[in-house]
């Protein structure tokens, strides 16, 4: 896809904040950078005061349950002392108000193990342009094999069509949710099937113990060896106002040979680059697909 572009993570955390944005393109920098400025709270000082730091009453936490992130941490809760992450994965809409990023952190309670996992969180613009928490989700696994890149997604230009209409934006919505529920009941009837139609071809699969991967040939065959089906059932979305990017999230059950496993999942989807010329061929393709037990 030609409009991925890569930077080596070592090659990002070396450099200091002033010098990010002139890594990488502004947009999507800013985004970066608010994510890279966190995690530097979190490891100055500590990461409840991090959290703290990027969310307001809105915001929601995965613990694994969905809860409100500004009560769950008013309610000092119990979190690790320690919490380093950096982010590998990183898009903005062309709106600017609607940002991802994901990666790989490590985390720890004094006196027990380090433990390491791969985070992903939504991202939402204030009116003051502040980038704060929408949701924000975790996995656990065994710790990353060898150096992952970053990838990020730069709007390639700033048209887009702007809506005023409450009932068209919540349209526009609902036509990313019938989008998962269609994936879902084909999921139902064949699991190779749906996840060929509706992961993108560089697809990132974040899924408990197990090393993130990525590519839709990649998440396939790993299925396909575990000898995995997949079954979801989408409940909420949230789409970008330009109108590129969403997410969904729901419930899925994951069957593996004898063992079921009830899980929450979200989705990061893309609107293919012909809906601006011709969208009737638009699509939808799914950038990260997260579960997590509930």
């Amino acid at each position: 896809m030609n409009f991925w572009n890569r930077l080596s993570v070592v090659t990002l955390m070396s450099v200091v904040g002033t010098t990010l944005h002139a890594q990488i393109p502004e947009k999507v920098g800013s985004l970066l950078q608010a994510d890279k400025d966190a995690a530097a709270l979190a490891k100055a000082s500590t990461p409840h005061q991090a959290f703290l730091s990027i969310i307001d009453k809105e915001s929601t936490f995965y613990v694994p349950s969905a809860v409100n992130a500004y009560n769950y941490l008013n309610n000092r809760p119990n979190i690790p002392d320690v919490l380093h992450w950096q982010p590998t994965f990183a898009l903005i809409a062309k709106s600017q108000e609607f940002g991802v990023t994901s990666g790989s952190m490590d985390f720890q309670k004094v006196g027990a193990r380090l433990r390491h996992g791969e985070y992903l969180t939504v991202w939402k613009r204030n009116k003051k342009g502040k980038w704060l928490v929408d949701i924000r989700a975790e996995v656990e696994n065994n710790g990353n094999d060898g150096e992952f890149d970053l990838e990020y997604i730069e709007p390639t230009d700033s048209w887009y069509l702007k809506h005023r209409s409450k009932v068209r934006l919540n349209q526009r919505e609902d036509i990313v949710l019938e989008t998962d529920k269609l994936m879902s009941t084909v999921l139902k009837a064949d699991n190779p099937t749906a996840y060929k139609e509706f992961l993108s071809e560089d697809v990132r699969f974040l899924f408990p113990w197990t090393n993130p991967m990525e590519g839709k040939a990649k998440m396939m065959a790993y299925l396909k060896k575990q000898r995995m089906t997949i079954e979801t059932v989408p409940e909420e979305v949230k789409r970008s106002y330009s109108g590129d990017f969403a997410y969904t999230k729901g419930t899925a059950t994951v069957r593996q040979k004898d063992k079921v496993v009830k899980y929450n999942y979200i989705r990061i989807w893309q609107l293919s680059e012909l809906a601006k010329d011709d969208v009737k061929k638009a699509n939808w393709n799914i950038l990260i697909e997260m579960m997590f037990e509930k």
